[in-house]
């Protein structure tokens, strides 16, 4: 077995790719922080016994993990590849049933602005998702406050605490929201 490994732009975040499916087709992203649940994520649970690994993201066909801020690769790498490895080697399934994703959205939207979220989410799913996915992160739609204009999203994975997380929103998102969703006037990061 072979697996690839990628750096991401948050230095705190590689990204590993085992070559075969992680969370499933058409199954979203989990992202699991130390501390967090892992009874449906032995891969996860595996991967936090090494210790600086803070958080775990698994994405359709890559693993990012996530080390603490005075961890070196060069010393965390090998053990992350290593339980990797010896996890897949011995038939393991990274999500034994998949995880409840948070709710994306809990507000309701009703007319004018029902149709301005389903573009903004749109927008997000087919432009936005795809390019930060091979990056090892994810970016979420969160809520658009339509008083204001301000859409709220998460980032996820690699994207969380990049630092370039914030150019990310604000170059990329921001403008590309407000280019085809006039509505739009601002973007913020939603904790």
């Amino acid at each position: 077995m072979f697996i690839q490994t990628e750096d991401t732009p948050n230095p705190a975040t590689l990204k590993f790719l085992p070559g075969q499916e992680v969370v499933g087709e058409g199954k979203p992203p989990v992202n699991i922080e130390r501390g967090g649940d892992v009874s449906g994520a032995p891969l996860a649970e595996m991967l936090f016994m090494i210790p600086d690994v803070v958080r775990v993201f698994f994405g359709s066909d890559f693993i990012s993990v996530t080390r603490g801020d005075d961890a070196q690769w060069k010393h965390l790498k090998p053990a992350v590849l290593g339980a990797i490895m010896d996890f897949y080697v011995a038939g393991g399934v990274p999500l034994t049933d998949q995880l409840q994703a948070p709710m994306e959205d809990e507000h309701e939207y009703e007319g004018i602005t029902l149709e301005i979220v389903e573009q903004i989410k749109e927008l997000i799913e087919l432009r936005v998702r795809p390019a930060v996915a091979a990056d090892g992160g994810d970016i979420v739609f969160k809520h658009f406050e339509e008083d204001d204009g301000t859409v709220y999203l998460e980032m996820r994975g690699a994207c969380a605490g990049c630092p370039s997380s914030t150019m990310t929103l604000k170059s990329g998102i921001e403008n590309l929201l407000k280019h085809y969703v006039p509505e739009v006037t601002r973007v913020e990061q939603a904790f």
